[in-house]
């Protein structure tokens, strides 16, 4: 089981005074990286967000916002009627117009407004919080269906590498076989005498030389042990990328040794689906 880093979750809550939206957002990243904005009333409440959003989440991009719009008469903003009332004195010692267009040229002045912070109402805030937790899961189950998708590809990519790895294995016979007609042509061209036995065993450690066996057993280990991750309890795009790194390296060294051009062919084909695995594993968790 497997789970992608992009997700996405939202939640809104309708108080009787005001309405709040949280939304939830998350893209690939090495480690969590974690950005927060809400309103300044909420901020005393930000670490323990953040605590159970990486709980929650463990690693990725993640946005995460709490919008709050009033609905009702509601504010935490209150006219400094005294303040307000000296600059509209003010203003008729300097120029001639009515009380109207005084205020309006007032209220815009430092200090107009008095603004009182709120202390948060614990039985909301556990609404709110109840709400925080809604958003999370719908990005964790969004998470898992993005993980689907990501496993069938996975499968997909991984079974193409086994079938090419088949397909090298029952190659390999004529490849040995090539390679032993073309460095006993290329000794007989030179028309000198050799010795037969001699050749044979410069040919044997020739060939030794440029064995895969080992090669083709590590990667069908590595390709079982990958599947064999995909279905793991936990989510562990790191630990798979490692197998994937392993995987990698069998095949280059495959393609390497191989001295056998319709196995180079192979060889490329392994190379394009590993990197389709490689770039996908990115956005594992």
């Amino acid at each position: 089981m497997i789970y992608s880093m992009t997700g996405y979750g939202k939640s809104v809550l309708q108080l009787p005074t005001k309405k709040i939206t949280i939304e939830i957002k998350s893209l690939n990243s090495k480690n969590l990286d974690l950005n927060a904005r809400m309103p300044s009333a909420y901020r005393e409440k930000e670490l323990s967000i953040r605590k159970g959003l990486a709980k929650a989440l463990v690693r990725g991009k993640v946005d995460f916002s709490i919008y709050l719009e009033a609905t009702a008469e509601d504010t935490s903003s209150q006219i400094n009627a005294p303040v307000v009332k000296q600059y509209i004195n003010q203003l008729k010692q300097i120029i001639d117009g009515d009380d109207l267009e005084f205020l309006k040229m007032a209220v815009r002045f430092p200090d107009a407004l008095n603004t009182v912070r709120e202390e948060i109402d614990e039985n909301e805030w556990k609404v709110i919080q109840d709400a925080i937790d809604a958003a999370t899961g719908d990005l964790v189950k969004h998470r898992f269906n993005e993980g689907e998708v990501l496993e069938k590809d996975f499968i997909k990519h991984v079974g193409e590498i086994e079938q090419l790895l088949e397909k090298v294995i029952a190659m390999d016979p004529e490849r040995v076989e090539g390679v032993r007609e073309r460095l006993k042509k290329g000794v007989e061209e030179l028309r000198e005498k050799y010795d037969e036995n001699r050749f044979e065993q410069e040919l044997v450690y020739y060939i030794e030389k440029f064995d895969i066996t080992e090669e083709k057993v590590r990667l069908q280990n590595h390709l079982s042990y990958f599947k064999e991750n995909l279905n793991s309890k936990d989510s562990n795009g790191k630990k798979l990328g490692f197998i994937g790194q392993e995987m990698g390296r069998e095949i280059n060294t495959i393609g390497s040794k191989s001295n056998y051009a319709p196995m180079q062919q192979l060889v490329v084909q392994m190379k394009d689906a590993l990197e389709k695995i490689k770039e996908q594993l990115l956005n594992v968790l």
